[in-house]
Formats: C-alpha cells, structure tokens, sequence
C-alpha cells in the first residue's frame, strides 16, 4: 500500500526531453488533437479515458501482462518485483520464460507511453486512470482493503481481531493492517497452513481465476468462535470476503500468494508462430488475377445494371430483399459476393443515392464514368483500396440489431470502426508468410489476438474471417496465400502492385466467337466500348472464364429502340466476329428489323398506327389486346384507351414490334439511360485511429509545448501600444505570439496565436490552444511576447 506521495506524471513528463516528449507524441497520436497548451494539459490529456483506452488497445499480449504485474503490486515498483511477478529469476533464465532485457524493454517503452511514470526514487508508478482502464488484471480480485471496506467498522474490526491485529477505531487504517499482513508472505503462509484442507481446496480453486465463488447466505457474520465450516473460518479470516448475500471473492494478496507470487499461469512473450503448408505459388497468381478481373467486371456490370434500373433505397436506408435477389441472379453471384460489391462501389464513392424526382433511388455517381475508363489494373486499385480503409463491413449485412431486425447491406449500421485495422493487419501477417506457403484463418486470428489482446472477441474473429473471404473475391489472396501484387501493396508499394497485376491480367479482347445457336461467346474480357456495345443487342447468358452472349428478339429489339438499324447490327457482327455471321442470327436481326416499327404507337389516349390494314384488323379481334380497348379510326389508325407505354408494352408482349411515334409522325429513339447521381464524395468513415502524425508536426509539437511551459510561468506586459504594434508586427510577418488573454468571465490563460488582421480593437488570430481561427480583443490582452523574448527554462 502507498504510504508517500508519488510525483505527478506531469512532473515526469518536464524532466523529460524533446526526443522523449516527440516519441510520446509519436505512440499516441490521439494527444495532439489538438497540440496541448503545456506539459500539465499534456499529462491530463494523457490520463483520460479515452486516450488510456485507445493506448491500451495498441499494446500486444507480452506487454499488457507487464502492466498488469504492475497494476498489481504495491506502490512504487521496480524491475526486480516486475520479473518476479512474471516468473522470471534472473538474466540466465530458460528460454521457456521471459528474457530478463525483454521486460526492461517493455518497461521503457510503458515509460515513454506515460502509462506509467517514475516518483522521486525512480520506482514505477500507474497512474490512476490506467488502473481503472485495467479493471480486474489477470482474474485476480480487489485488494484485501478494497474488498474488506464492504463490510462495516464492526465487521472489519472483527476480522482484524481474529487475525491477532489491534482493532484503530477507522475502518479504511484497520482494512489497511489486514492487507499488510496479507503482503507478508510468511505471516500469510502460517495463516493459511491452519486452513482445513477443504478450505484450501475452496481457495485453490479461486486462485487462477475467477475470483468470484457463490456461496447461499454468504453474508451472514461470522468469527473465528462461531465458524462451523471451512469456508466460514476463511470468512472469519478475511481470506475470503463476501460482495453480497450470494457470492464471496478472494482478495488479490491470498490469490498472488496461492500462485506462488506470479501473476500469470502462463507469459507468452512470443507471437504465435505460423504454421504453413506448401502450395502453388503459379496456381495463386492465376486465381488471384482471374478473381481481380472478375470483381472489376462485376462491379462494372452492376454499375451499369442500376443505372438504367436503379434500385430504392429503403426508407431505412439500404438495399431491400428484392432488388437484392434480382441484382444478384442478373450478375450470376450469390448475396454474400453481391453485399461486398455494392458496399465497396459505394466506399469508392462509384455508387450513392440520388433523387428519382419521386423516390430516392441508388445511382452510380459521375466519378464512374471516369472510373471505367481506367485501365482495369486502376480500376482494381481503387476498389481495393476503398474496401482497405473502409469502415463499412458487409460481412454484418444479415444479422441483426438489438431490435431484431436484419442489417440491410448499403444501410446505416454497418460501420465499425475495428474493420480496417484488422483488414491492415491481416494483410501485413499473410505477407509475412513467404510466397508459395500458405497459413490458415484459425491462426491468423490466433496472430491478432495477441497483437491486441483488448480488442479481441467476437467481433475480431468474425472480421478476420470475413477479411480473408472479402480478399478471395477481390483477387487478393487465393486460399490464404496472399498474391504478388497484394504483397506489394500490403507493403505500400501501390505503383508496384499496379505493374505486377497489369501484366497477370490476360490481355483485352476485340473480338467474340459466334454460335449457330443464337450465342456469341467471348473467350477473355472484352474492351468496354465493345462489352457496353454488345450487351446492348444481346443478355449476358453466363459468366466466368468466358462470358455467353445470346441473341434474343427483345434483346435485338432493344438495339434498334436505342436507334441501330440492321446495318448497324450486322456491321458490329462481321468486324467482331472471328467467325462467319450464322445465318439463324442474320435471320433473327432482318425479321425483328423488317417488324420493328410497322406498328407505332402515339399519344392521344394513345393511338396505334399501321399502313397494313389486315395487322390492325388482327388487333382489333385479338382477346389479348382487350385491355386496350383498341376501336379503328380509319383504315390505318385504332385508338387506344391505355397510354403509350402500355400499349406499347403489350404489343411487344403479343409478339409485335411496335415502334413509339412523335407528334411529327417520325419514329421516337427510346436509348436506354445511362443515370448518375450529383456530384458525390466517397461516404465519410466513422472515427477510427487518428493517423500517424508526420515529423514536422512533432517538432512544431514539442517546441510549442516548451514555450508553454515558459510562458506558464512568465507574463510579459507591455503597454496596449506596444501590444497593438506587436500584433500588427505579426500579423504581417507571420509569426507566432504567446499572449496572456482574460476572457469575458474573468478566467485568465496563456496560449499561441498567429494574428491575421488587427483593426477595430479586435486581432483575428489561429488560437493553437483550441485549433480554430477566433478574435481577440485587444484591451483583455494582459502580456504579449515574441517567442525568442521568453527566458529559457
């Protein structure tokens, strides 16, 4: 228990220096947002909740159980007490247990992180905020004070007087004796050697956690004359305290005595090793470059899909059932691939909701258009770098909420925040493993779990799974063996993966092989100019390896709708074509050719049109066109009671090719619409890690932490002249001032400015204290100095 009063962290952080204070900055970004005033909002910021938390997380499982030994013992703490605490005896030890420099090591950088500081003597001290952050270290419970403050001054008392302590009159001091003679081992020893074994059986088996036992009516009194069992002697002892009338804990001093005084069975110092098995590196490659050019087609042809058929977007936010069923059946995927597809067009801010004048409908956005005109290897990159850093997780589409009800995929609760961290550690682990070798998902996950033991669970294993099956679909890895161009990139070296996959990708094709069965095949992916120009006069019938194309009358029907004649249609066919033109098919484009737009359809209510008299004598007979209530006008023209577009719809059905006519009697081209969104940024990530801070940033950092430090202890006053001449001095050369300001409630402050404009008794300035651009008036001005003028510390 701390009998002194340890010196502050801030107080062990001024000794520190600049090296020191820039390497704190460096392994904790989050403290320079923004840059602290000085060293003590330096060392409060370091102490909050949240920034312990994110430190905490960052720390691999080695580490953490150091600070969990420190958590543990009594204050200060030195080295010696740390490798006791782990088991470790000295700087020969066996390499089954931790390297004595290793725990040195650890301690130093647990330093350099302030999640520790040094008192006067240079013991090791936790600051507050971090115990708490810990919990419960390594399933061992509260301290024999802690626990024992529960009960009441009697109770306590009682206790203190069974173990043969002097009964102070305060609780908190008597508690205090109890858990000093608990910190004596050998007094603790002879204790515990008068426990009746079933008593040091209960004990045993509380020792390694967890350190909660129920036990009915465990807080009844008891002492050392009314014990009647084993467990009531060890209540009556203090070796065990009851929480509530249902269960006990064992205080954490019997528990580090009963585990010999190590705080965990087991150190595991060491990464998991991975354990690899031989494959096909040639095999991966061409796996990996077939699934890139894949997902780059897929997502093309979605793109391409919902512009012309843009889906709604669920008043909830999403993609619904239907639309994801009829999208997924016309792209030959299942669900799951689809989720990933839609979710990553839209992190690479190809795919957005737009306004469809009465519904809100999903569109791709103009940087599509661009997008597809990159080479497919650019292409790749840009869908894989959004799905890297993105914060949305379309493994998540299909469970469901707290309420519920199922997470619809491109809807509002898929982000978290976790997924790109583990996505960035996936893909530097399986780089590690040498090409031509192969680990698996267990193990991967096995790997991050001691990386970042904190932000393990549930959630992890699941992204780390979801990861590697993401990275198939994207031609990232094929298995678990990461391909060349995922190395390169996993490594940063973008421009790198870009050369090796354009030169694994097989070469764009201009040409199809058509088939006397109405099919055109193309053996390799096409040019898109011609894969948009074919997919217009034929439906994709298959996909893979080669895509099938077949000719159908709806689908050559839709060429000439967008205003292709038949020469079009056969020009297309020879100069593709590497085989002669079939004659089924030439049969097929001159008969839908020779029908289309005999019969055309107009406005009126609408009316239907024909030179042949005898097609529209059929009509009017036909039982299937009695919906439209068509009755002749003349020889030539029937009028319709349906508008144009279901007239038109229901000829085409009947199995005419009408044609829609203008009100100047010329046939209307219907092409088909390519839609876009507005203008569209790529959707913002939900707050993760703040990044890594750049060298110039630390030093404008620490050097603005030393004058604040001198500033905080100097005041400079000048006359408002001499103020006004300095601000306006300033603001035309740029520099940086410390001013001493009292605000409008008379609170008082130094901080840096970089004045703008000084007119109307007001300086317009960068405050570096709140990080935003404000004003200043100058008569609250209380000291103002040039930051060369503040005397060195």
């Amino acid at each position: 228990m701390p009998t002194y009063r340890p010196r502050s962290l801030a107080e062990d952080l001024r000794t520190r220096d600049d090296a020191a204070l820039g390497a704190l900055l460096r392994a904790r970004p989050d403290l320079l947002s923004p840059v602290p005033s000085d060293v003590a909002s330096l060392a409060a910021r370091a102490t909050t909740r949240p920034s312990v938390q994110r430190a905490l997380d960052r720390l691999d499982r080695f580490r953490l159980q150091v600070l969990e030994v420190l958590c543990v013992l009594p204050e200060p703490a030195d080295a010696e007490a740390v490798r006791r605490g782990l088991g470790v005896e000295g700087s020969d030890a066996g390499s089954d247990v931790t390297p004595v420099a290793d725990v040195l090591d650890v301690l130093a950088g647990l330093h350099q992180q302030a999640l520790v500081y040094r008192d006067a003597d240079g013991g090791l001290v936790v600051p507050r905020t971090v115990l708490e952050v810990m919990g419960q270290p390594a399933g061992l419970g509260p301290s024999a004070e802690q626990a024992l403050l529960v009960y009441g001054p009697r109770r306590i008392a009682r206790v203190a007087g069974d173990l043969g302590l002097p009964a102070t009159g305060d609780p908190v001091s008597t508690a205090r004796s109890v858990a000093t003679l608990f910190l004596d081992d050998e007094r603790l020893a002879a204790l515990l050697g008068f426990a009746s074994p079933a008593g040091r059986q209960a004990l045993d088996a509380l020792a390694w956690g967890p350190p909660t036992g129920r036990l009915d009516n465990a807080g009844r009194e008891v002492d050392a004359d009314t014990a009647t069992t084993p467990v009531e002697w060890l209540l009556a002892h203090g070796l065990l305290v009851a929480v509530d009338a249902r269960s006990v804990v064992l205080p954490r001093e019997v528990g580090l005595h009963l585990r010999g005084g190590r705080v965990h069975r087991e150190v595991t110092r060491v990464l998991p090793a991975h354990v690899t098995a031989p494959v096909d590196q040639v095999q991966v490659e061409r796996a990996a470059a077939g699934a890139a050019a894949t997902v780059v087609r897929h997502v093309e042809d979605l793109l391409e899909l919902w512009a012309v058929e843009p889906p709604r977007v669920l008043r909830a936010g999403g993609l619904g059932v239907r639309d994801r069923a009829r999208t997924a059946a016309a792209l030959d995927v299942d669900e799951e691939s689809l989720t990933l597809l839609v979710e990553v067009a839209h992190a690479a801010a190809l795919l957005a909701a737009g306004d469809d004048g009465l519904d809100e409908v999903w569109l791709p956005t103009p940087a599509f258009d661009g997008w597809q005109d990159s080479p497919a290897a650019h292409r790749w990159l840009a869908l894989v770098r959004a799905w890297r850093d993105t914060t949305r997780t379309p493994g998540l589409a299909g469970a469901r909420d707290q309420r519920g009800k199922p997470l619809a995929p491109l809807g509002p609760d898929l982000d978290r925040t976790l997924a790109p961290v583990v996505r960035r550690a996936v893909l530097a682990d399986l780089a590690e493993v040498p090409p031509g070798q192969a680990t698996t998902t267990e193990l991967l996950a096995r790997r991050l779990l001691w990386q970042a033991p904190r932000r393990g669970g549930r959630l992890q294993d699941d992204l780390v799974t979801w990861t590697v099956r993401e990275a198939g679909v994207l031609g990232l890895v094929s298995g678990t063996a990461l391909s060349s161009p995922a190395r390169l990139l996993a490594t940063g070296d973008e421009d790198g993966a870009v050369r090796l996959l354009d030169q694994a990708l097989p070469p764009l094709l201009d040409h199809v092989l058509l088939q006397a069965d109405l099919t055109a095949v193309a053996p390799g992916p096409l040019g898109a100019d011609l894969a948009r120009r074919l997919r217009l006069v034929a439906d994709v019938e298959s996909t893979g390896g080669a895509t099938v194309y077949r000719f159908s009358d709806k689908s050559v029907r839709r060429a000439f709708d967008a205003g292709w004649s038949a020469g079009d249609v056969a020009d297309l066919l020879t100069r593709h074509s590497r085989t002669p033109v079939p004659q089924p098919l030439t049969y097929l484009v001159e008969d839908v050719a020779r029908r289309h737009g005999r019969v055309r359809v107009g406005a009126a209510a609408s009316f239907v049109r024909c030179d042949d008299e005898a097609t529209l004598g059929e009509l009017v007979t036909d039982r299937r066109a009695v919906a439209l209530r068509l009755r002749r006008l003349s020889p030539t023209v029937l009028a319709a009671q349906s508008s144009a577009d279901v007239v038109l719809s229901r000829l085409r059905e009947m199995g005419y090719a009408p044609a829609a006519e203008g009100a100047d009697g010329d046939v209307v081209v219907r092409r088909p619409e390519s839609r876009r969104t507005s203008s569209r940024r790529p959707p913002e990530r939900v707050a993760a890690l703040p990044p890594d801070p750049r060298p110039a940033l630390l030093d404008a950092a620490v050097r603005a932490l030393r004058a604040g430090e001198r500033a905080a202890t100097v005041t400079v006053s000048r006359p408002t002249a001499d103020v006004l001449a300095m601000l306006t001095q300033a603001a035309a050369d740029g520099d940086a001032l410390w001013i001493g300001y009292v605000d409008a409630e008379g609170r008082g402050s130094q901080r840096v400015i970089e004045p703008v404009t000084v007119e109307g008794g007001h300086v317009s300035a960068y405050d570096h204290l709140r990080g935003a651009l404000r004003s200043f008036a100058v008569h609250r001005i209380t000291g103002v100095s040039a930051m060369d003028d503040l005397p060195a510390p």
